[in-house]
């Protein structure tokens, strides 16, 4: 039985972070490491030059001055002792009084110095110019002074001479001591500066490979795979959605092609199912198409039916309604009580028939056939329908106001029996107990005018006010209140067929109030109007 095998785990790549940093990290190390090195060499240069320029060059010409104020002296002080002058020892005196000595000499060496047995044979050379001064320049002068030329021995001025040549050996081995230190320091200082100029040399180089590397990794890592992904991204963008995002580089950018990648496959399954969504579109379009056109079929076929069978059912009632008539005033009363309500029944019943017709005929005509539009004042229309509600107005007691209403766009005929309806209903529906009021009102919303008339009647039930518009419904009885249950729906389909719409708010108070919308005229301009007219 063999050993399961465990699937490989996906390389991960190293991010860009990591691999940048590294680099970095290299560079900054090798960077480092040559500027330190330049660093102790410049310092070391510094330092010989220090040394060559002020310590060594210092010591040198200090050295020789003292050299020469001490020949100077000891030639004036065996001249002071051979003739006695006084002019003789001007030199011998400036250089007592001058402060660089051997022994100063000495002292500041021991201070700057970089080496001991400099300074040591400094002090050897000073103890024997201090020897030279003590044993005999500074005796021999106070000798001279006090007994003249003569005071002081040929003897002791070659003694004198002795201890000079001595000062002379230990000074001139001092020098050439100090001039060897000084080549020496001389040719450091060179080396140090040809190191340093190797060391800029080396950091220039450095740097230029630090840079080079840099730039190749950041082509390698950066540009090649940004570019490709670029590539492949403009690929899908143009409509290649089956081209496969795939980019090797740093963690970072293959994590953002496979983001691209996810996002091409979400594209290509979104496109897929608009594709089927437009399809079932399309499909749905074209159902509706064929549904709205049987529709309209359907409804031209029911409105043709309608005004046919309203208009060819008016001769056949009209003779039903003739001769029931006849029959009742030939016959009336010359039969039993049951018969003549028999025939009550009939004249009733054909003359509601007949203004149910009258009723059902003008609803088909309201947008089939097709009137004059014009500019309608609504006032005008009001008046014309008051006119021929005059009677019924008139046995009702009823009171009909309006404040100023616009003038509007629509077919006259049609915007009157809007009228005659609702101010009919208005009168027909008013309560027993007062004496019906109607109020015709207009304001401007929104870029139509909404008109409102409103009664003192009975009102509408809330539950009721969606249900008066449907054609045929009624809410009373027909022996309480005549009439078709067409009169709202008909309002209804005249609004409408002007491009509006009618409702029944809530009424506060008494009574019912109907509005309606009635688009403005095209060149009415905004300020056409009041907000509310009274």
């Amino acid at each position: 039985m063999s050993a399961p095998t465990t699937a490989a785990r996906p390389r991960r790549a190293t991010t860009l972070r990591q691999r940048l940093t590294a680099l970095l990290v290299a560079a900054g190390a090798l960077l480092g490491v040559v500027l330190v090195l330049a660093g102790f060499v410049l310092s070391r240069a510094l330092a010989s030059q220090h040394e060559v320029t002020e310590v060594y060059f210092d010591a040198v010409t200090m050295a020789d001055a003292a050299y020469v104020r001490l020949v100077d002296a000891e030639t004036s002080v065996r001249g002071y002792a051979l003739t006695g002058n006084e002019i003789t020892l001007e030199l011998y005196d400036r250089s007592v009084e001058d402060e660089v000595t051997f022994t100063s000499l000495a002292e500041e060496l021991a201070a700057i110095a970089p080496q001991a047995d400099l300074v040591e044979q400094a002090r050897t050379a000073a103890e024997a110019a201090e020897r030279w001064q003590d044993e005999f320049a500074a005796p021999t002068v106070a000798e001279v002074r006090a007994g003249g030329p003569g005071a002081v021995s040929p003897e002791e001025v070659e003694a004198g001479l002795l201890l000079f040549d001595e000062a002379r050996v230990a000074i001139e081995a001092y020098m050439a001591e100090l001039r060897e230190a000084r080549a020496n320091a001389v040719d450091e200082l060179e080396t140090w500066t040809t190191a340093t100029g190797a060391l800029v040399l080396v950091l220039v180089v450095a740097a230029v490979v630090a840079g080079v590397s840099l730039w190749f990794a950041l082509r390698r890592w950066v540009l090649g795979p940004v570019t490709a992904l670029g590539q492949a991204t403009r690929a899908v963008t143009q409509g290649e959605l089956g081209h496969v995002v795939r980019v090797e580089g740093p963690g970072e950018i293959e994590a953002l092609a496979a983001d691209v990648e996810r996002m091409r496959l979400g594209l290509v399954t979104q496109l897929a199912e608009l594709r089927t969504s437009r399809e079932e579109i399309s499909e749905a379009h074209q159902r509706l198409t064929e549904q709205a056109e049987e529709l309209r079929r359907s409804n031209r076929d029911l409105e043709q039916f309608a005004y046919v069978a309203s208009h060819d059912l008016q001769e056949p009632l009209r003779k039903v309604a003739s001769f029931t008539q006849l029959l009742q005033k030939r016959y009336g009363g010359q039969l039993d009580e049951r018969a003549d309500q028999y025939i009550d029944f009939a004249v009733d019943g054909a003359k509601r028939m007949q203004r149910l017709i009258q009723d059902l005929l003008g609803f088909s005509r309201v947008g089939r056939v097709g009137g004059e539009v014009t500019d309608v004042d609504l006032a005008a229309a009001l008046g014309r329908a008051q006119d021929q509600l005059s009677e019924r107005i008139e046995e009702a007691g009823a009171v009909v106001t309006h404040d100023d209403l616009p003038v509007v766009r629509g077919e006259e005929p049609l915007l009157v029996q809007l009228f005659q309806n609702l101010i009919g209903n208005a009168v027909k529906f008013g309560h027993p107990d007062r004496p019906p009021q109607v109020h015709v009102s207009a304001r401007r919303v929104e870029g139509a005018w909404e008109l409102e008339v409103r009664d003192n009647g009975i009102g509408i039930e809330p539950q009721y006010v969606d249900r008066v518009f449907v054609i045929f419904q009624r809410l009373h009885a027909k022996d309480l209140y005549e009439g078709t249950g067409i009169g709202l729906a008909l309002c209804k389909k005249i609004v409408e067929f002007h491009g509006g719409r009618i409702w029944i708010p809530e009424t506060d108070g008494e009574g019912t109030t109907i509005r309606w919308t009635l688009p403005v005229a095209e060149d009415e301009t905004p300020g056409d109007g009041d907000e509310g007219r009274s």
